[in-house]
């Protein structure tokens, strides 16, 4: 359909079509953690205790797995927990190390 006038397209563009499972839905992903990796969720969450020396070991232990899982199975989400609780957990763990050797250095009085 065209204007008399303006010779103008009068058709009306379709909306984009809408997400039909729920983990497909951006606002959805972004409250509630559907269609995420259950261990990306724990690794992130491991990620913010690894100040704790045990929580960096699993932190980084996790971190690996749910990585491994997300890359296997493309239709999951929750690669930056799962990259924010290796992190978490290297940069601890390092730290913890640094920390160990140099704990003689440490003046006490």
């Amino acid at each position: 359909m065209r204007c008399i006038a303006c010779n103008e397209d009068l058709r009306v563009a379709s909306a984009p079509p809408r997400p039909t499972r729920l983990e497909d839905e951006p606002a959805i992903r972004m409250l509630l953690p559907v269609g995420r990796s259950g261990l990306a969720i724990a690794a992130g969450y491991a990620g913010l205790f690894a100040v704790i020396p045990i929580f960096s070991l699993i932190a980084i232990l996790l971190g690996i797995l749910a990585i491994r899982d997300i890359k296997r199975n493309p239709g999951k989400h929750g690669m930056g927990r799962a990259i924010f609780g290796l992190t978490m957990g290297v940069l601890c763990t390092i730290g913890y190390l640094i920390l160990l050797i140099n704990i003689n250095r440490i003046p006490w009085s």
